[in-house]
């Protein structure tokens, strides 16, 4: 059976990238296609969830979609570090509530979500130009006629190559965790393990949902590392290293695994009838390689300018780039900036590991927040500077204002 439909905006990924563009262009009322190739939303979890508390307010996330985290502690091999605040700054987000509560918010707008459909092909004219997608769903081939299609298909980036726009990411994150019950947790601190015995090129952590339930994790970056995660992760949880001894009897749940690009902000995102976002886009946080809000915000721009450009009957790229000037205004002199501190944190030893949280532990909590956040502004980093004047503090602002 081939199954057909026409619709003005087809988004392929379900994911918070696909389900925010949906649900804002079905909000400004045009007819919408969200397709997942998974049995249901966020049937597998690929992130460890972390964002923070302005953008869940901005986004209107419910409450018990996530676990408020205040404190943030980092151990190197030999030194150990927390900063603390007195209300949560940051979170750990139930994956698979959230992606779905995003979803059946666009659901309720009028989106038409097809879920265990698996798009292989793309639709093309005359001129080359996306016109939709094809794929197979549960009753057989089923094709998606579409004026605009938005690549929201994640790491794979699956409709971008298979028009032939973007290649594999050449630099990315690969990270294995596990859910687990421990018997001892503080619920208010997350943990950043970093030092060779964690993992080379990138970082270890704990992270709390709340009722003793943690994620435990390791990320490496690839190509500088050729460090199999999983196998670290069983490693440093049987060593009991550094602050994993406190959490006791540990009792796995569930395993995630996940790539995440951290190529920087390289790729182009608009073509004609075609927008790419989220982690096909690759707008993802280096420090902490971490892009749900990102995917979100940026999501909802997407909607927004392709209903836009929809109902103006012009979808051409020129029509489109107004996606594209809203998130390189917005973020690509951070991520940028971000990305040169990262590559000088990928070549510090065990030793260098150990002093540079003690230039951590200098920060006061609002400039630690705007540091791992990337929230590079000049005008930020100009007060970090003027406030710490110790030398290792001024080389990293020396080395953030050289990116601006």
């Amino acid at each position: 059976m081939t199954e057909e439909y026409d619709y003005d905006l087809v988004v392929v990924g379900g994911g918070p990238a696909g389900s925010s563009a949906a649900f804002t262009a079905a909000k400004n009322g045009i007819k919408v296609a969200l397709i997942e190739k998974e049995n249901s939303i966020a049937e597998t979890v690929r992130t460890s969830g972390v964002t923070w508390i302005k953008s869940i307010k901005e986004f209107n996330i419910p409450e018990n979609c996530y676990h408020p985290i205040k404190n943030f502690s980092f151990a190197s091999p030999n030194n150990e570090v927390t900063i603390s605040d007195s209300i949560p700054t940051a979170a750990v987000l139930d994956v698979r509530k959230t992606y779905r509560w995003l979803s059946e918010e666009a659901r309720k707008l009028g989106t038409d979500i097809f879920v265990k459909t698996n798009i292989n092909e793309v639709i093309k004219d005359k001129e080359q130009n996306i016109i939709g997608v094809k794929g197979t769903g549960p009753e057989g081939r089923i094709t998606f006629n579409s004026k605009v299609v938005i690549d929201a298909t994640g790491f794979t980036s699956t409709i971008s190559k298979t028009m032939g726009y973007v290649t594999q990411w050449e630099r990315f994150g690969a990270g294995a965790e596990y859910e687990a019950e421990v018997e001892n947790v503080d619920p208010d601190t997350w943990w950043l393990m970093v030092g060779q015995e964690y993992t080379p090129a990138g970082y270890a952590w704990i992270f709390p949902l709340g009722n003793n339930i943690v994620r435990i994790g390791v990320g490496v970056g690839k190509p500088e590392s050729d460090i199999d995660p999983t196998q670290r992760l069983k490693e440093i949880i049987e060593k009991k290293l550094g602050p994993i001894k406190k959490l006791g009897k540990i009792t796995p749940i569930e395993f995630h695994y996940g790539l995440i690009p951290n190529d920087g902000l390289s790729r182009k995102t608009v073509y004609n009838n075609l927008i790419l976002v989220g982690d096909t886009a690759g707008q993802a946080n280096p420090l902490v390689l971490e892009g749900i809000r990102y995917a979100i915000k940026f999501g909802r721009v997407a909607g927004e300018v392709a209903s836009k450009a929809i109902k103006n009957k012009k979808t051409d790229e020129n029509a489109l780039y107004p996606y594209e000037e809203n998130w390189r205004n917005a973020i690509e002199s951070k991520i940028n900036s971000a990305g040169k501190v990262q590559d000088r944190w990928i070549k510090l030893s065990d030793e260098e590991w150990d002093k540079e949280l003690d230039i951590i532990k200098e920060l006061k909590t609002e400039e630690f927040l705007d540091f791992i956040k990337a929230d590079f502004g000049l005008s930020n980093m100009v007060k970090l500077a003027m406030s710490h004047p110790k030398l290792a503090v001024r080389q990293l602002f020396n080395l953030v204002k050289s990116k601006q």
